[in-house]
Order: C-alpha cells, then structure tokens, then sequence
C-alpha cells in the first residue's frame, strides 16, 4: 500500500479519537441497537441465530457486526433510526463519557488542532455526540439506506475497525489536504492499532487516567 507519509513537521495538527472505551466508559453498539428496535431485537436475533453462531465461533468480528446490524434496523425507516440516534446521543452520552480523554480532547480544541472520531459505532449517533465535542469530522460505520428511505439491513461500506480506520483516516487527510499534518491518536483496543501506529504522538488508552495536557506536546 502506498501510503501517504504522516510522519513529519507539520504545521496542523490532528487528533483522532476512537470512541467507545476512549472517549466513553463503555461499548455503545449493542445499546444503541437496543434503543433503535427494542425487544424486537430479539426477535431479529433469533432470526439470524445459526449464521450468528458461525460468525461467532470463527470470531468474524466484521460478518457478527452486520448481523446484529440488520437484526435491529432492516426494514426500518431511516427516519427513525435518526431519531432514534439523537435521542441515545443527547440522553445517554453524557452519563457515559471519560472526564480525562474528554477533557484532553477540549486541549486539542483549545489549541486550534483537527480533531476526527475515527470509530467502529455508527455514524448516525457520533455525528451528535461530534458536534456536542466541537468536534471537525466524523469517520465511522454507516448504516445502508435504500431507495425507498428504509435500512437495508446491511452496513454500507467496511466496518470502521483496525485497517478499515487507517484507510479512512489516511482518506480524509488526503481529501483535506492534510497529508504531513502532525497526528496524535486515541485508542484502546487492537482495532486501534494500525490508526495508532501511523501516528506522531499514538496514545493507548486504559483504566488509568491520561493527563489533560500531553507531556510532551
């Protein structure tokens, strides 16, 4: 892959956020999912029980997302999904968000820095939770939308997970005119590590506390 070379002097600076484990204290998929279908879930689960279980045993992480996915939203107005989405952003994120990681994000601001969420969860919800952190962009897992304005059931695209959040990162730094640009990145999982390992100032997130400032900024 001929990537562009992120590892320079710059005269931006980005900083790219994963978000759940990071930026919250917990993972938001499967509430998310449960506040857009309810007990019906369920019921889509049911469904879909015997490919589940494959996926799961193969530890198919990207074909177990899309399953779960569809259970919740196929055939579902994309409208209330939507709804759906802004109501789990303005009522539950906030209970949920890491005080350090949020407030090492509000320096970044302060400082005039890009900053991006870059996350597996889905976009229809990070794109609230974006503009409540004064956040630039948004870099995510889609939910497909048909013709007829209902979910398809599929996600559209790649899961936004490991190389996935390299290639849209590097994407949209292109995009933005931005290759060059000094890079901190936030992450706690493996399926941060290729977003983390193209940064200047990578950051692996944990239980301890990060400081709100970087020690070496």
């Amino acid at each position: 892959m001929n990537a562009p070379d992120v590892h320079g002097d710059a005269t931006t600076t980005i900083a790219a956020f994963d978000v759940d484990c990071t930026l919250t204290r917990r993972d938001c998929v499967v509430p998310f999912l449960k506040e857009i279908a309810g007990w019906r879930w369920y019921l889509g689960l049911a469904r879909r029980i015997v490919p589940l279980t494959m996926a799961i045993l193969r530890r198919d992480r990207d074909t177990v997302k899309g399953l779960v996915t569809a259970a919740a939203v196929a055939g579902r107005s994309a409208e209330v999904v939507r709804s759906s989405a802004e109501r789990f952003a303005t009522r539950v994120f906030p209970a949920w968000l890491r005080s350090d990681t949020v407030q090492r994000l509000r320096w970044h601001r302060e400082q005039g820095h890009r900053i991006v969420l870059v996350s597996a969860s889905y976009r229809d919800y990070l794109e609230h939770l974006a503009r409540m952190l004064g956040c630039d962009d948004v870099l995510a897992t889609e939910i497909e939308v048909g013709n007829g304005g209902s979910c398809t059931g599929r996600i559209k695209g790649r899961n936004c997970r490991g190389i996935e959040k390299e290639r849209r990162l590097r994407d949209w730094m292109t995009k933005h005119g931005l290759v060059g640009a000094r890079l901190f990145a936030y992450g706690d999982s493996a399926g941060d590590d290729q977003m983390l390992a193209m940064a200047n100032v990578p950051v692996r997130v944990g239980r301890d506390p990060i400081t709100t400032e970087p020690v070496a900024a």
